[in-house]
């Protein structure tokens, strides 16, 4: 019944979708004091300028109703492709004549689930989620990215990347997820010290994958995705790199950025960052 109802929901045109979202937005941000002042205290931690500031907060909270509220169609109809472009996919191209497969890494930037619904048209694309906490939730979201081959967030689920990166294939993430005790590093993200995944490294270093960034900007007026994707250099990835890289793009287009994320939480039995 559930996803009858979404389904229904994600034919509605997405001017109107964004619409709610932003109406969804606002109402977050006031009636949870929690969210509304980590939203506020990632964006300080940014570095934008004082005079920016109060814009790009307004921005921000409407743009991050409208992140949720879009996975819907997203997940739910397969029209949406038609309204992601993609300008640079030479670049996608030229890492897969390498065969040595590629791993996109897609931050909670725009609408990232149109950056996978995209690129799982045109190339096999196995996904790393984590699963939620409530299994009817992991129902819905299975079946909206039935498009794509999930592989969860445990050795089992790295496993399978890695079998992915040896075919050739291509593999996402997201990047600035914070990872399990023993999954990450201690590395400064915006000036602040965030527990970061080694996870592409290890990677990278395993299958010799090349290495895309990749952020499906939302266009105003609900008038769809513009899929922007730059590779990385040739050369490992470390927890830093890989801050300095996410946050090189987040700056392209800050009022989209998911702001209101715990990126900062240290998650239990994570040792303490060296003074």
């Amino acid at each position: 019944m559930l996803q009858r109802i979404l389904r229904l929901f994600s034919r509605l045109p997405l001017p109107w979708i964004h619409g709610l979202g932003k109406i969804l937005g606002w109402a977050a941000y006031l009636l949870s004091p929690t969210y509304a002042s980590r939203l506020r205290e990632n964006l300080k931690q940014s570095g934008c300028r004082a005079d920016e500031y109060e814009a790009l907060l307004k921005a921000s909270i409407s743009e991050a109703g409208k992140t949720f509220l879009e996975i819907i169609p997203v997940w739910f109809n397969r029209e949406m492709v038609k309204l992601v472009k993609c300008d640079d996919w030479g670049v996608v191209d030229m890492a897969t004549a390498t065969g040595k497969g590629v791993i996109f890494l897609t931050p909670h930037l725009g609408c990232f689930e149109a950056s996978a619904l995209y690129g799982a048209q045109i190339l096999p694309l196995t996904a790393l989620y984590k699963k939620p906490k409530f299994e009817w939730l992991e129902s819905v979201m299975k079946a909206g990215r039935r498009h794509l081959s999930l592989a969860p967030a445990d050795v089992s689920g790295v496993r399978k990347l890695l079998m992915a990166l040896k075919r050739g294939e291509a593999v996402g993430l997201l990047p600035d997820q914070a990872p399990g005790a023993g999954e990450g590093e201690w590395a400064d993200f915006f000036g602040r010290p965030a527990y970061t995944m080694t996870l592409v490294g290890r990677l990278q270093q395993s299958t010799g994958a090349a290495i895309i960034m990749a952020f499906a900007e939302r266009l105003p007026k609900g008038l769809g995705y513009c899929l922007h994707l730059y590779a990385l250099p040739d050369e490992p990835v470390t927890p830093e790199s890989l801050n300095r890289a996410i946050e090189r793009l987040v700056r392209t287009c800050p009022s989209q950025y998911m702001w209101s994320y715990n990126r900062y939480k240290a998650p239990a039995g994570a040792k303490p960052r060296n003074p």
